[in-house]
């Protein structure tokens, strides 16, 4: 089979493709929203239940992508801007994987250190490795700029081709059966829609948990099924995207979740939200991104109460509760959609009351029952 090995470069919604045998053109598009989903039923041995409410198979299934074509493939997508401190680590593990993924996107977001020369370099080795390039913007764009750099790299795919997609940042460390783990637990349980491992950061020579939801999968490395990716929209293009579309999914009756098991956790080689102007800008950040969701005051207040003891103590809880209320304040609007909005609201109520374990629980045995 003939295999392809280019470098993109993107501009106005359009991917300028360069091969040995020239330039290229290819439109891209966003994914469309499809009415009705067929997921693949197949279920291995399940035998335990995650703090997720999530039965899992106890095994994990040995692939050959080699043989298959669309079903057990996997592509990475992955923006990036001047990640040239971080990404030998990333590339070197994704390369190191019990199961290589068919294709990786990754978009060099207008890079202006050595990001370039190590992506050719790994590129030249690898030709399940594609580059596209965009234009430098002049800065890093966190939220809507990472989501735009996301689809110029959707789209040089197909996705047709492929059951699962992850969305991957430059700057982690996997695990060595990291993706083989997760499409086997998405293949024992078919209603995971999406799905990851936890991050950790190194302090001092330990490993610190950064501490996210169960009811979520992280933005740095979110897993999906494709039919279900679609079936939501896609992502938004806004700072709270990586938790939109977790209850979006909750919406269609599906499961959004990440595991704290030894084999499926990640070192973030950089704190969560400190890539733009540093880790209290992205406290804020977070805070007007709950905003925005449709996240109401007391629940805000009480994941700002739950993360006091989380560094930095104290003062990142009040820049994530100041981000909210300033958002407030300034009338700042809010996600469009008024029907996820209640549905969040009544969500976020139920485990204010009930505690989220219980609330996922339930929410596991409601969608058990209606399928």
């Amino acid at each position: 089979m003939f295999k392809l090995n280019v470098t993109c470069n993107v501009e106005a919604g359009q991917a300028l493709c360069y091969s040995k045998r020239g330039w290229l053109m290819s439109q891209f598009a966003r994914p469309e929203v499809t009415p009705s989903l067929s997921l693949d039923s197949s279920q291995g041995d399940a035998s335990a239940a995650s703090s997720a409410g999530v039965i899992v198979d106890s095994t994990v299934a040995q692939r050959d992508q080699s043989s298959q074509t669309g079903h057990g493939k996997y592509v990475l997508i992955s923006p990036c801007r001047d990640e040239a401190e971080y990404m030998r680590q990333t590339l070197d593990s994704v390369i190191g994987q019990s199961v290589q993924p068919a294709k990786w996107v990754i978009v060099d977001d207008g890079s202006t250190d050595r990001t370039p020369e190590i992506l050719a370099e790994y590129q030249a080795r690898h030709d399940w490795i594609e580059v596209v390039v965009r234009s430098n913007r002049g800065r890093r764009s966190v939220g809507p700029g990472v989501i735009e750099s996301f689809y110029a790299g959707y789209g040089a795919i197909n996705p047709n081709e492929y059951e699962y997609l992850c969305k991957l940042d430059l700057d982690l460390r996997l695990p060595p059966r990291y993706f083989e783990i997760l499409m086997a637990r998405m293949t024992a349980e078919p209603r995971i829609a999406t799905c990851s491992g936890k991050a950790y950061v190194e302090q001092n020579g330990q490993l610190e948990n950064e501490r996210s939801g169960d009811d979520t999968s992280l933005g740095m490395t979110k897993f999906y099924r494709v039919s279900c990716f679609k079936a939501i929209g896609g992502f938004v293009q806004e700072v709270m995207w990586d938790g939109i579309d977790c209850h979006r999914c909750r919406m269609h009756g599906w499961i959004a979740c990440s595991w704290d098991d030894p084999e499926l956790r990640f070192v973030h080689l950089r704190p969560m939200g400190s890539s733009d102007r540093g880790i209290y800008v992205g406290r804020m950040r977070h805070g007007y991104g709950q905003y925005f969701m449709g996240t109401g005051f007391l629940f805000m207040a009480a994941s700002a109460i739950s993360r006091l003891n989380q560094k930095p103590y104290v003062l990142g809880s009040l820049a994530m509760l100041w981000g909210w209320i300033k958002s407030a304040l300034a009338h700042n609007p809010r996600y469009h959609d008024a029907e996820f909005r209640r549905f969040l609201r009544r969500y976020q109520w139920r485990v204010l009351w009930l505690g989220k374990k219980r609330v996922l629980e339930e929410l596991a045995r409601e969608s058990a029952a209606t399928n």
